[in-house]
């Protein structure tokens, strides 16, 4: 059967707004390169689209149209999340869709111009909201994140250097290249703006004799961060405080921060650069470890809320190298190291560990729908970085 005839049969009996999202996303998906996608619909036909390798994507319920035609930026992740579609190979199929986006949207202008109809409205900056967000994502739990990351408990991109390296090393050696960067020494007094669990201060102060403040916004991360340092001896050298950055006093002679700033908020990126130069001793410099999004694309993404702003990391937003550029004020970004190649990898293993713990993570009070939100948050972002549309960097940072 053509196409066409597939396309009338697939549409008859829906409604207005499902018939015309359905002829839209066929005359989009029409023009696909680098692979096939099968689109299997819920009466049982298939329509193929592209050439080369095949990825199935098989759609449950038709209201994934209507969400679609509706929510562009938005509607393809919810849909997955209320179980309205699925894939033999979820990563793959959204790189595919990824890559060919921007032709997509060349070709059909009007639906970029719907996707950014809706304005991203999150820009709350103030203290309290700051709080609530992180803790939204963050206090999900201890025992919810050690399900799916490595021993050194490392929530950012690795440094894989080979194929079969425990995870855990290539987190060690993305440590190690942060303290390197830094030049730490046992004189140095490093502040990390975003402590996480514990990793950076432990590398710092355990293996290069540095005193360490931590400051974060998760209670939780907080508590465990403090056991992990008091099991290793390193009280002494190593103080966690629940603070915001915003909020800091005193010198320090160095300045980490590895994949924080893109929860603050664009408004706050400048503040972000200010409280550095005011906490940083003559002759320190800072190491910032950031996920970017292309030049090009920031003013387009920057425009309206995406899927993970809205279900993930609230009031979140993904910096380009030029935008951190102009908001470094006097500071000057002296170095920049890029790693995004290895981000693919890295969230590929947190993806098959979180896979191999589902039963654990419902055993932790999580739904099925939580389960289908972080599938397709770990998943998209793994094609994100695969397809190039997402970078990762380490900033090496003076006045």
């Amino acid at each position: 059967m053509s196409a066409d005839a597939l396309r009338r049969t697939s549409a008859a009996g829906l409604p207005l707004v499902e018939r015309i999202a359905a002829r839209t996303l066929e005359r989009v998906l029409a023009g696909i390169e680098g692979g096939t996608l099968e689109v299997r619909l819920p009466h049982g036909r298939e329509l193929r689209f592209g050439s080369g390798p095949a990825v199935t994507m098989t759609i449950e319920d038709t209201r994934l149209f209507r969400r679609l035609a509706t929510q562009p930026r938005l509607g393809l992740g919810e849909s997955y999340q209320a179980g309205e579609w699925r894939s033999d190979d979820l990563p793959a199929l959204l790189e595919l869709l990824a890559r060919n986006a921007d032709r997509g949207a060349a070709r059909h202008p009007f639906l970029g111009r719907l996707a950014r109809a809706r304005p991203r409205v999150n820009r709350r900056t103030g203290l309290l909201a700051a709080r609530r967000n992180i803790r939204y994502h963050y206090d999900l739990g201890n025992d919810f994140f050690a399900l799916f990351l490595d021993g050194t408990m490392t929530y950012s991109c690795a440094v894989i250097e080979h194929e079969d390296e425990p995870l855990a090393h290539a987190q060690r050696r993305k440590l190690r290249m942060v303290c390197d960067k830094l030049e730490l020494g046992p004189d140095d007094h490093v502040l990390e703006i975003g402590c996480g669990w514990g990793s950076f201060a432990l590398t710092a102060a355990g293996e290069y004799g540095a005193r360490v403040t931590g400051i974060t916004l998760s209670p939780a991360q907080a508590e465990l961060a403090r056991r992990r340092i008091a099991a290793a001896g390193l009280a002494d050298r190593i103080e966690i405080r629940l603070q915001d950055f915003r909020e800091l006093e005193g010198t320090f002679t160095k300045v980490a921060s590895i994949e924080m700033i893109e929860a603050i908020g664009e408004r706050l990126l400048p503040t972000f650069f200010e409280t550095i130069d005011r906490v940083l001793a003559p002759g320190g410099r800072a190491c910032i470890q950031s996920i970017l999004i292309p030049d090009e694309r920031y003013r387009r993404y920057r425009s309206s809320p995406d899927w993970i702003e809205r279900h993930i990391f609230p009031g979140c937003l993904i910096p380009s190298l030029g935008a951190l550029t102009a908001a470094s004020g006097r500071l000057r970004i002296r170095d920049v190291e890029h790693i995004g190649r290895h981000y693919g990898e890295t969230l590929a293993r947190w993806r098959a560990a979180f896979d191999a713990k589902r039963a654990a993570v419902h055993d932790l009070g999580f739904d099925e729908r939580f389960i289908r939100t972080w599938d397709f948050y770990l998943a998209s972002c793994e094609a994100l970085f695969r397809a190039g549309l997402l970078d990762d960097a380490q900033l090496v940072v003076t006045r």
